[in-house]
């Protein structure tokens, strides 16, 4: 996370004034809930008084990292709702502090929220209840780690891609493809870092997809046994030429300034900060394509704040919010009318918020499940607990 300029206090100032989402005014407490759907009917009344918000770092800002960066005191000003904020550091950590509970809402990285579909944890969501909700992409609506049958349970708040970093002193004019850091034959570097995350294992599905058509890879996350076996071989080929696994941006970061790694995966807010001193590190999407993440808010089964729930998400969608919270995270914003109001006017361009092709071919961190998502039905495939224990016993091996 970095400290916007101080032009973005007039975008806090709007903030303050401007709640997205209904009211209180005129609304009786009549709401119910559809018990043979599980989802909230509306309409959306009077707040309960509190709101307990499991999230990553940098998702709910009141003002404490930053004084400017603030959009949590103006959301409880405006609806009653005081929001107590519990973050998280880790997509696993996420789901553990999910399974004891305690938590209204939850910013859900796209590679665990089906998993609490799966655990019943989370409820389906009446967009019709979300005033802001047209306001986000089409291809970020009923995906396969956001909605089962119709039934949508994740509503996007930020999006990104892991891109192929390089230093462009020696990396100039190629083709940029995943062989340059997973093919030991053709890598010009042992200095690659890699994200240490079992999602992971993805990038390098990807890879042999287009490399090699006889595995019969389709989808990054729907792989067979024997599927999933090439990949961690080709993922222990490369591993001596891996000199840091990053888990976080911090790490990554760390990394790169201290050239410890001259290229390999990484953010694009990573890049940014590092080319602060100059434009020395160009981050790119390969042409055999690329993972990403969507990160989207989901409601517990149990919250008893519906109420200050469907409004902290519709908050947290409309294009004022969601233009300061993509900057202050490091990612594009999900709302199209998000990208007018950043205080960069860069931003939006140089995460391809707007670059519809851009997306086409980033698969997006999906929920591994056994059930595969190609639609294969002859053969199990490798689950996410499989792919989590596998990418440990990887790492400490």
């Amino acid at each position: 996370m970095k400290k916007l300029p101080l032009v973005v206090l007039s975008l806090v100032s709007l903030l303050a004034t401007s709640c997205g989402g209904n009211s209180d005014q005129n609304l009786s407490d009549t709401s119910v809930v559809d018990q043979n759907i599980g989802m909230y009917a509306g309409p959306v009344g009077d707040s309960e008084k509190s709101l307990n918000v499991l999230a990553w770092p940098g998702y709910a800002e009141d003002g404490s990292t930053d004084p400017v960066i603030d959009w949590v005191s103006p959301f409880e000003k405006n609806t009653g709702c005081e929001v107590n904020v519990k973050e998280f550091n880790s997509s696993q950590e996420a789901i553990n502090l999910m399974k004891v509970g305690g938590y209204d809402l939850v910013s859900a990285p796209s590679e665990i929220s089906y998993g609490l579909i799966e655990l019943n944890k989370v409820q389906p969501i009446n967009i019709y209840l979300l005033d802001n909700y047209a306001g986000i992409f089409d291809d970020l609506k009923e995906r396969s780690w956001n909605s089962v049958e119709g039934s949508i349970y994740g509503v996007a708040q930020g999006r990104g891609a892991n891109l192929f970093m390089y230093n462009k002193n020696e990396i100039n004019n190629q083709v940029i493809s995943w062989d340059m850091i997973l093919n030991p034959e053709k890598t010009i570097s042992t200095n690659i870092s890699m994200h240490d995350s079992a999602l992971t294992i993805a990038i390098a599905a990807i890879y042999l997809k287009e490399t090699r058509p006889d595995l019969g890879i389709t989808n990054p996350y729907a792989l067979s046994k024997a599927q999933f076996e090439e990949v961690i071989n080709l993922l222990t080929i490369q591993k001596p030429l891996v000199t840091n696994y990053w888990a976080d941006y911090l790490a990554d970061l760390e990394a790169v300034k201290t050239n410890k790694v001259n290229m390999g995966m990484s953010w694009q807010a990573t890049i940014n900060e590092v080319n602060k001193d100059g434009e020395i590190f160009s981050g790119t999407k390969p042409i055999e394509g690329t993972t990403g993440w969507v990160n989207s808010w989901m409601i517990a089964n149990s919250t008893q704040s519906i109420n200050c729930a469907y409004k902290w998400i519709d908050w947290m969608i409309s294009p004022q919010t969601n233009a300061l919270t993509s900057e202050w995270f490091g990612e594009a914003p999900v709302n199209k009318d998000a990208c007018a109001l950043t205080a960069d006017k860069n931003h939006c361009a140089a995460f391809k918020a707007l670059e519809d092709t851009f997306w086409e071919d980033i698969y997006y961190w999906d929920y591994p499940r056994t059930l595969c998502l190609d639609g294969r039905t002859d053969i199990a495939c490798i689950g996410y607990d499989d792919w989590f224990l596998r990418w440990t016993n990887f790492r400490s091996s």
